[in-house]
This record gives structure tokens, sequence and C-alpha cells, in this order.
């Protein structure tokens, strides 16, 4: 519209300036060889002149007789002017001049405060030898040029009046323009935001023929190819989910037999003869790994399903820390900072499964002394879980609390399911306070060695809100 405007004025001033300027220059210059055209016609009225010098009388009788009501006439000879002229002398000495040579001269200049046309020329005496010479009578005559000033003046006025209604009419049309071209442009910007949202069912309307509504249709089309495209890995995902729910399920029963074998091969396991104990102690290893890791893929299932939930209490914060390090024989092993009477309302299960994962990976990935400490806040508490081993790669970092990542591409074989970190990650998320979650972090320390932050509200929101990534 800005564009438009300025196009507008720009050209409204130019054209309004040189209408104006124009029309102006051409009236003066009518005017003023109207009255050059006229003062000549009156001159002859004093043909053939009688005699020279000529007496007062006869110079003002002259005056009279060229004078009418357009013209105010004054003539000179020498020094000798018409008498009882009302006319002060605006007659510049370049004009005497130029009329004392013989020229018609004419000059407009403001005689108080009006605008005036100046003429004036001097009578030619003719010679019998056919020439003439200059006769000493200077006429010059004053003619008033306020009527052309109206015109010129009511000229200007219908120039800014033109001009404003072009301007007028160049802003609607800049604001037609503007509508025709930013409406669509605002849609697909809408449409787009839509569709970044998730929306994938957004669609333009498409109108007309132009470039706009070939990228209405482009849109369209885009759109309607990635939803059937994020249907399709949709599809797939909650298929994969469903496989992996189904499959982790069904393990389940033939495991609990397994695990009641392998009891009782872990009791005979001394007993039996070279190989066969340690056979029998590898089974019993690795149907354990497969219990955790079935149990983890459940895990999982629940938080991809989103029905996982919290089973919220009262819990001593220290004290139920204390307990996961005991349970795992990790008491003595770990540096432990924990301030007691931090209460918090939460859901210890979770609570415990996160402090064993992060202690478990700092002893399995970093070294020892592995340190944790706990502080509260009004709100919220945290807990720093930190090792000193070689830390967390920066290409890692942000890869760490994804699923079955593994830092070193060549390994094929672990000792977790490369699920735990994950799932510290989503238990700690399923906590929520204000609409806040809890979050856990990884970094690592100045000094060297991995640090992860878990942070966690003092009162978690009813387990009814869980679940949500």
């Amino acid at each position: 519209m800005l564009a438009f405007t300025l196009l507008g004025l720009t050209t409204t001033a130019v054209v309004a300036s040189g209408s104006y300027f124009q029309a102006r220059r051409v009236i003066l210059q009518q005017a003023q060889d109207a009255a050059v055209v006229s003062l000549t016609d009156q001159l002859s009225r004093v043909y053939p002149l009688r005699r020279l010098p000529p007496t007062q009388d006869e110079l003002d009788s002259m005056a009279e007789l060229l004078s009418d009501r357009d013209w105010s006439v004054v003539v000179y000879y020498h020094e000798m002017r018409t008498r009882g002229s009302q006319l002060p002398r605006p007659f510049t000495p370049e004009l005497r001049q130029a009329v004392r040579d013989g020229k018609v001269a004419w000059q407009r200049v403001s005689l108080k405060g009006q605008p005036v046309l100046l003429i004036g020329t001097q009578l030619m005496l003719d010679q019998r030898d056919g020439t003439s010479r200059p006769s000493g009578l200077e006429v010059y005559a004053v003619r008033s040029l306020i009527p052309e000033k109206q015109s010129i003046d009511r000229l200007a006025t219908l120039a800014w009046v033109t001009g404003g209604l072009s301007l007028v009419l160049a802003v609607l049309l800049a604001l037609l323009a503007a509508a025709g071209v930013l409406r669509p442009v605002r849609e697909l910007g809408r449409a787009a935001h839509q569709l970044g949202q998730g929306d994938l069912t957004t669609r333009l309307v498409v109108r007309g023929t132009d470039e706009l509504a070939d990228v209405a249709r482009t849109f369209n089309n885009t759109a309607q190819t990635l939803e059937r495209q994020v249907g399709e890995l949709r599809r797939m995902e909650s298929d994969a989910r469903r496989f992996v729910a189904d499959v982790s399920h069904e393990l389940r029963t033939p495991l609990a037999a397994m695990t009641a074998v392998t009891d009782v091969l872990d009791e005979e396991a001394d007993g039996l003869p070279g190989d066969a104990g340690r056979a029998a102690r590898l089974v019993s290893q690795e149907t354990q790994n497969l219990v955790r890791l079935v149990n983890d893929l459940i895990e999982v299932s629940r938080f991809d399903s989103g029905t996982a939930r919290l089973a919220l209490d009262d819990v001593d914060v220290a004290a139920a820390v204390t307990a996961t390090l005991r349970m795992r024989g990790w008491a003595d092993q770990v540096r432990a900072e924990l301030p007691p009477d931090v209460m918090a309302r939460l859901d210890p299960r979770r609570l415990d499964v996160i402090v064993a994962n992060l202690v478990g990976n700092a002893f399995r990935h970093g070294a020892a002394p592995v340190s944790l400490r706990l502080h509260a806040e009004p709100d919220w508490f945290t807990i720093e879980v930190a090792d000193h081993g070689p830390g967390l790669d920066p290409e890692v970092l942000p890869h760490v609390f994804e699923r079955f990542y593994k830092a070193d591409t060549a390994r094929t074989r672990s000792e977790g399911s490369g699920l735990g970190l994950a799932i510290a990650w989503e238990n700690a998320r399923l906590h929520r306070h204000a609409g806040q979650p809890g979050s856990l972090v990884a970094g690592n320390a100045p000094a060297g060695g991995a640090v992860f932050r878990l942070r966690l509200p003092r009162v978690a929101e009813s387990a009814g809100d869980g679940g949500v990534r």
C-alpha cells in the first residue's frame, strides 16, 4: 500500500504540477500577447504626431486617449511625465532602456501586492527616406493580471483536488491489490501453521488461475501426500508397538517357567561338574537378562500407549534412595549426601527405577567413586548422580536417552537392554507439577566424569495426569 501511495503521490504531483505550470505559462503568455496587440492598436490613434516636443497638455491628452477600463497609461517625453497619474514609478531601468532602444518591452511585477503587466514602447517618426527614428515619446501601459491570477488560482485548486482524489484512488487501489494478494498469503500462512501443528487435514481453497492459485494447489498436494505418508508411518509405528507389546506379553508365560527352572539350576550349579556348571550359570544369567528386557519392553509399550500411570505415595526421599542403594548392594560404594526430612508425594517404584538406572549406568560406563547428592527446594527436589569416568562424548550427549542407542556402533552386545536411561527419562517426565513435567538431563562435570540431574516435584499431580510425553 505504501508503494502504491508513493507512486500515486509522485504521479499526481508530477502531472498536477506540470499541468499547472504549463497552463499558467499559457495563460500569462496569452494575456501578455493580447495586451501587446491591444496596446499597438491603441497607439494608432495618436498618429500622425502633430508636433514635437509635445506640450504638457498634449502629453496628458495622449495618455487619456490611450487609457481605457483595462489600461492605465503613462506617457513620458524625456523627463516630462503625464500629470495626474496615480501610478507609482514601477518601471525598472531595464524596461525603460529597452523602450528607449525602440523595442516593445513588457514585464510582470507586483504593484501594491497585486500582479500587473507593464508594457512599454516608443513612438517612432517616419522619415521621408522611408526610415524611422525614435520620437522620444515613451508609452507605458499598466494592466492588472488579477483575472489571470484568479484563473491560475482556480487551476491550482483544481490540481490539488484532482491530486487528492487521485491519491485516494491510489490508496483504494492499493488496499484492493493488497487484499487480493495478502488474503491468500495469510490463508497460506495460517494453513502452514496448522499443518506444522500437526493438523494434516488442512487444505486451502483454490481461487483463480494465477500464481497464488498454483501455490495453493501445490500446498494441497503436498499436505495430501504428507498426510498419506504420515498416516502410513503412524500405522507402521502402531503395528510395531503392538507387535512389541504382544511379543513381550507372550514371552512372560514361558519366561516364568524358565525362571523357575533357572532357580533350580542356580541351586544345583555349584554341584555340577565343569562345563555343566558354567552352562547352568550362563543360562540363569541370560534368562534374568531376558526377563529384564521383556519387562523394559512392556514398560516402554505402556509409555507409548499412554497407559502409564503414577501410584502416588508420601515418601521420604532420602530413605527411598538409601533403600534403592542397599537393595542392590551399592550402599558402601556410593558417596551419598542425603539430607533428612525431604518429603515428597510421588511414585516410589518409579523413583527406584530412575535412581537404580542412573547409579547402575555410572558403575557400568563410568568409574568410581560414584557420588549421589540430594538437594531440596520448596516445590521440587534434585538428585545428582556423578562418576569419575571419561565422561560423555559431546556427540553422544543428545542421544543418551534414546532407546537402544549405542555410543559405540561396533558393540553388538551390551550389559543392559539399552532402555534403562530411556525408561528413567520417561518416568521423570511422568511426574508433573502445575503442568510442568519432571526432567532428567545429562552432562559432564568440569573436573571430568558424567553427571545426571534428576528434577522431580515434591507434590506430583494425580496418576490420571500421567503418561503425557
